[in-house]
């Protein structure tokens, strides 16, 4: 893989640089740069197969670049020092990051997703995705990307029910009735969608509240959801539940 790396510090570059040769030595990086214009003239230039971005480059952003690019047939691995706003918007839009500074095994992990969605030709789509995400003026975000294996579904938050862990894996069970499997736990959707609103009411659930519509009191407390759905609320976290609830 032909990969571009764009970060606004020297020392961040010679350090992925050199991970990339001791951990990922499939990946061949042909150029750096260091500001929005020379990545926008390096990545035309080489059309590189991965882009390792950094978010936030003085007073313009990794965002801007993309914007500017009219041919996004790359694939992208985020590179930052913060988990701010820009991050919440690349795990909506289920694209890779990497925080500062680089730890070897998920930058291995994050070049191995790279490389498949590569193989399979699925690329694009979830940067515009994200890229409409981000011009957006509010800044809650609407709609998550759920990526299965044949296809990137994007749903609106509003139209989760609750979702509930499989192992490694979780089902999304949307207002339609429809239910999603996607090989990620719960943990990574729980700290997605809490923001959100959504609340942990069981180690194996995580419900919106805006479908619950009874408390009952049998087996120490569960949800009754506007769908029919009975869903558990363990003890460590029946205050904060209650607390959600507005009981």
């Amino acid at each position: 893989m032909r990969a571009v790396l764009v970060d606004d510090e020297l020392a961040n570059l010679e350090n992925l640089q050199v991970l990339l040769a001791k951990n990922c030595p499939e990946v061949k990086v042909v150029a750096i740069a260091s500001n929005i214009d020379d990545a926008f003239e390096k990545v035309n230039l080489h059309r590189p197969d991965l882009l390792f971005l950094d978010i936030q480059m003085g007073k313009t952003t990794g965002f801007d670049l993309l914007n500017k690019l009219s041919k996004k047939s790359f694939e992208v691995i985020f590179v930052t020092a913060y988990d701010n706003y820009g991050i919440q918007a690349v795990k909506f839009a289920a694209l890779d990051y990497l925080l500062k500074p680089v730890d070897p095994d998920e930058l291995i992990t994050a070049v191995s997703k790279a490389e498949e969605r590569i193989k399979g030709k699925i690329n694009g789509e979830q940067l515009n995705f994200l890229l409409n995400q981000i011009k957006q003026t509010e800044p809650s975000i609407p709609k998550i990307a759920l990526p299965q294996q044949h296809e990137i579904r994007y749903v609106s938050v509003d139209d989760i029910v609750r979702c509930m862990a499989d192992n490694t894996y979780t089902f999304f069970y949307l207002s339609s009735g429809e239910k999603i499997l996607i090989s990620k736990p719960l943990k990574e959707y729980s700290d997605l969608l809490k923001p959100q609103g959504f609340v942990r009411a069981h180690q194996s659930h995580l419900v919106n509240p805006k479908f619950v519509k009874s408390w009952l009191k049998e087996d120490g407390g569960m949800l009754l959801m506007n769908n029919g759905d009975k869903i558990p609320v363990s003890k460590p976290n029946r205050e904060m539940v209650k607390l959600v609830l507005g009981k």
